[in-house]
C-alpha cells in the first residue's frame, strides 16, 4: 500500500510539473495567436567537432501562419524551409527535400512549430520525443527524434533539435540543430510581429 501511495505521488507530481511546463509555453507563445507572420534577423552558425574555428552567416527568419517556416542565409545559398508537411534544405546551393509524413525525424518538430504559430492552440503532451523545461526566463523545447531500428538511427540526420523561446516577449531566441560531429544554431533576434 505504501508502495502504491509513493507511485501515486511521484505520478501527480509528474502530471503536475508538465501541466505546469504546458501553461509556462501556453503563455510564452500567446503574442503568435494574434500575429499572422513574424520576422526577424537570423544568424547561422556551423560548427564542426574537427575544425577549430565557426562558420557564421547572416540571413533572415520569417514564420506565417498556418505552417510556414523560412530561414534563409546568406542570399539564398542556406535555407531551411518547412511548408505543412514538406521540409525544404538548401546547403551551398544544392537542394534536399523530405516531408514529415515518411520522415518522421521531422514530425515533432513540424507539429512544434505549428503549436506555436497557433499561440498555443493544441496539445504537446502525446509527443513522446518532446521535452520542454524552463531556464530562467526562457522555455527550452528538445525535439529528441526517435528511430525504430539502428540503422534508422544511422540514417537520421539530427540527434536533435533545441528552440528557446523567451516567455517574457514570446520570441524564438535560438535553433540548435545538432548532428554527428557538430551542430548548426540560428539566433534571431529584432523581432517583429505583423
Amino acid at each position: 500500500m505504501k508502495r502504491l501511495l509513493i507511485s501515486l505521488t511521484l505520478m501527480i507530481c509528474q502530471l503536475t510539473f508538465c501541466v505546469a511546463q504546458n501553461a509556462d509555453l501556453q503563455k510564452a507563445v500567446a503574442k503568435y495567436k494574434k500575429a499572422t507572420t513574424v520576422t526577424a534577423a537570423a544568424t547561422k552558425t556551423s560548427h564542426k567537432d574537427a575544425i577549430a574555428k565557426d562558420v557564421v552567416t547572416k540571413g533572415t527568419l520569417t514564420m506565417k501562419k498556418p505552417a510556414e517556416v523560412g530561414i534563409v542565409i546568406d542570399g539564398g545559398k542556406d535555407q531551411l524551409l518547412m511548408k505543412g508537411s514538406d521540409f525544404t534544405m538548401v546547403v551551398k546551393g544544392k537542394s534536399h527535400k523530405t516531408s514529415s509524413q515518411t520522415n518522421p525525424q521531422f514530425a515533432t518538430f513540424q507539429a512544434v512549430f505549428e503549436y506555436i504559430l497557433k499561440g498555443g492552440e493544441g496539445d504537446l503532451s502525446k509527443l513522446s520525443d518532446l521535452a520542454v523545461t524552463k531556464q530562467g526566463s526562457s522555455i527550452v523545447l528538445t525535439i529528441t527524434p526517435k528511430a525504430d531500428s539502428k540503422k534508422a538511427q544511422r540514417r537520421m540526420l539530427f540527434s536533435s533539435f533545441v528552440l528557446t523561446i523567451d516567455k517574457n516577449t514570446s520570441e524564438l531566441k535560438t535553433l540548435r540543430m545538432n548532428e554527428r560531429g557538430g551542430y548548426t544554431e540560428y539566433t534571431f533576434t529584432g523581432h517583429k510581429f505583423n
